[in-house]
C-alpha cells in the first residue's frame, strides 16, 4: 500500500483491487489508482509512468465511453497530509471515473446478450474500429506474435497445474498456423487494418446502460496489445459468447460486424477471415493463463481445449436458402449458421443487406420502388456470390441468403460451389400466402423492404423447377442441418 491508497480509502465507500490498480468508490465518483508495480507486458513503477498510463487510459476510453471516463487529478502534499490537485508536491496521481452498477457489466449476466444486443455489438465494434487510428506498424505477424509468445511463456510457466502434454500441442499448433497466415497478416497490416484498438474486449469490459452497450477499460499500457488488427480485436468478444455456449449470439456478433465493417473498410477485408480460427484460438489460450493464475484449474482447462478445438481444420460448405418474402429465410440461416464451419460459424451473405451496401444506405433505411428493378436485382445476386467464392476461399462456410426466384439465380449459386469444390445444400422455403402476407405485415426493424406488394409480384411470377430440398416450415429445416444449440 501507498501513501495515496491509505488516504483515498479512509475517504472511500468500498475499494476494489486488480492486479495492477485499486478502485475507491465513493458516491457516485470512482477514483482510480495505479499500482506501483512492473510485471512486463506492462510498468507502473515510478510516478511519471503511472501518470503516462493514465492520461492515455483517459484518451483512449474517452472514445468509447466519454460520460464514464472524466478527469486526471494530481494527488499532492499539504502540510496536513494530502490533497488533489493541490499546489504541494506531487506524490501520486488518480483517473476520475463516475461510477456504475457492476451487475450492468455483461460478464455478470452474460445470457443478456440476445439477437438484438448482438447485432447492437457488432455493428457499434465495426465503426469503433472504422474510425480508429490507423497505425501502420501495428497489427500484423509482430503484434499478434507478441501474444502468443507472451501465451506459450505463461503456459509453461503453468504446466504443473495444466495438461503438459496439451500445452505443448497447443503451442505447436499456434506457432504453425502464426506462421502460416504471417502473409496475409501482415498484407493487412498494409492494407490499413492495424489500428488503435480496444485490445480487451471481451464481456467482462462491455457495459449496458440505458440499453446501450459501452465498451470500457481498453488497453493502454502496452501498445503491441492494443495497436492490432481489427479482427483480432473483435475476436475476443466472439471467442467470450462461443466459450460461454451462446454460438448463435457470437455468429449473430461476426455477422454485423462484417455487414457494417465491409461498408467502411477495404475489400480486403473479407480475406482476413482465414486468420479468425487463430485469432480465437489465441484469445481463448490468454483466458486460460489468466483464469489458472487465479487457480480456476476447471475453467483454465475449459479454455486450454478451446484453444484447440478452434485450431482444427473445418472444410467450409455453403448452403443456399430460398423462398418467397416472407417464409422464414433469414431466421433459418441465423439458426443454422452457428453450427456450420469454423467457429463461430457460417457468413451469412443476405441480398436485403447486400442491396443496402450497393445502394450506400443504413441496414434499416427503406429503399425507393425503384430500386428493385431486374438489373438492380442482378447487381446484388453477382454480388452475393462474389463474396461467396471470396469467403468460400478464406476457409469459411456460407449461407446465402435469398428469394432465388428465378431458375438462373439457382444455378448460380451451384456454379460458386462446383468452382470452390465444397459440399452444397439448396433449401426452398414453402409457405401459404396469407401466412406470408401477415409475417410481412407484422414485421420491423429489419433489413428487407418486401411488402404486400412485392410478394404479389413474387406470387404472380413461375419459379419454375425447384431442384432444391423443399421444407415446410424452419423447424424441418433446422431438423434437416442440425442448427445450432439453444443458448
Amino acid at each position: 500500500m501507498t501513501d495515496a491508497h491509505a488516504w483515498l480509502a479512509a475517504r472511500s465507500d468500498r475499494v476494489i483491487e486488480t492486479s495492477c490498480a485499486w478502485v475507491f468508490l465513493q458516491g457516485e465518483r470512482a477514483l482510480k489508482l495505479k499500482k506501483p508495480v512492473n510485471y512486463g507486458f506492462l510498468d507502473f513503477s515510478t510516478l511519471e509512468k503511472r501518470r503516462l498510463a493514465l492520461r492515455r487510459e483517459l484518451e483512449f476510453n474517452r472514445v468509447t465511453a466519454p460520460d464514464i471516463y472524466r478527469a486526471l487529478h494530481l494527488i499532492t502534499k499539504t502540510d496536513d497530509g494530502l490533497e488533489l490537485d493541490g499546489d504541494g508536491e506531487t506524490v501520486d496521481c488518480a483517473l476520475e471515473m463516475r461510477a456504475f452498477d457492476p451487475a450492468s457489466v455483461l460478464a455478470e449476466q452474460p445470457q443478456r446478450v440476445d439477437a438484438d444486443l448482438a447485432e447492437q455489438l457488432g455493428r457499434i465494434i465495426a465503426r469503433f474500429h472504422a474510425t480508429a487510428k490507423i497505425r501502420p506498424e501495428g497489427g500484423g505477424a509482430k503484434a499478434l506474435g507478441y501474444a502468443v509468445g507472451y501465451n506459450a511463456m505463461n503456459l509453461r510457466a503453468l504446466s504443473g497445474k495444466l495438461d503438459a502434454t496439451q500445452v505443448e500441442r497447443v503451442i505447436a499448433a499456434t506457432d504453425a498456423a502464426l506462421a502460416a497466415f504471417t502473409p496475409l497478416l501482415e498484407a493487412r497490416r498494409r492494407q490499413g487494418f492495424g489500428r488503435r484498438c480496444h485490445g480487451d474486449l471481451h464481456l467482462a469490459n462491455i457495459l449496458i446502460e440505458h440499453g446501450r452497450p459501452i465498451l470500457f477499460d481498453c488497453i493502454e499500457f502496452n501498445d503491441l496489445l492494443s495497436e492490432i488488427d481489427v479482427q483480432d480485436d473483435i475476436a475476443f468478444l466472439i471467442m467470450d459468447l462461443a466459450f460461454r455456449g451462446q454460438a448463435e449470439t457470437a455468429n449473430r456478433v461476426l455477422n454485423a460486424y462484417l455487414d457494417e465493417a465491409s461498408r467502411q473498410f477495404p475489400d480486403d477485408m473479407w480475406d482476413g477471415l482465414a486468420a479468425l480460427p487463430l485469432m480465437l484460438s489465441v484469445r481463448a489460450t490468454i483466458r486460460t493463463h489468466v483464469t489458472a493464475t487465479q487457480n480456476d484449474l476447471a475453467t483454465a482447462r475449459r479454455y486450454l481445449d478451446a484453444a484447440a478445438r478452434f485450431l482444427r481444420p473445418q472444410a467450409p460448405t455453403l448452403t443456399a436458402i430460398g423462398g418467397l418474402s416472407g417464409t422464414g429465410k433469414t431466421t433459418l440461416a441465423r439458426r443454422i449458421a452457428p453450427s456450420l464451419g469454423a467457429a463461430p460459424g457460417a457468413v451469412i451473405l443476405r441480398s436485403d443487406e447486400i442491396r443496402k451496401r450497393l445502394a450506400g444506405v443504413a441496414p434499416l433505411d427503406r429503399l425507393p420502388s425503384e430500386s428493385y428493378t431486374s438489373q438492380s436485382s442482378q447487381r446484388v445476386y453477382d454480388e452475393m456470390l462474389r463474396l461467396a467464392r471470396r469467403v468460400l476461399a478464406a476457409g469459411h462456410s456460407v449461407v446465402l441468403d435469398a428469394v432465388f426466384l428465378r431458375p438462373e439465380e439457382r444455378e448460380s449459386a451451384e456454379t460458386v460451389v462446383r468452382e470452390a469444390g465444397v459440399p452444397f445444400r439448396g433449401f426452398w422455403l414453402d409457405g401459404q400466402p396469407d401466412d406470408l402476407r401477415g409475417r410481412l405485415a407484422a414485421r420491423t426493424g429489419d433489413a428487407s423492404d418486401a411488402g404486400p406488394a412485392a410478394l404479389a409480384e413474387q406470387l404472380g411470377r413461375d419459379p419454375g423447377p425447384i431442384g432444391w430440398r423443399r421444407l415446410a416450415s424452419i423447424d424441418a429445416a433446422v431438423r434437416r442441418l442440425g442448427g445450432a444449440p439453444e443458448n
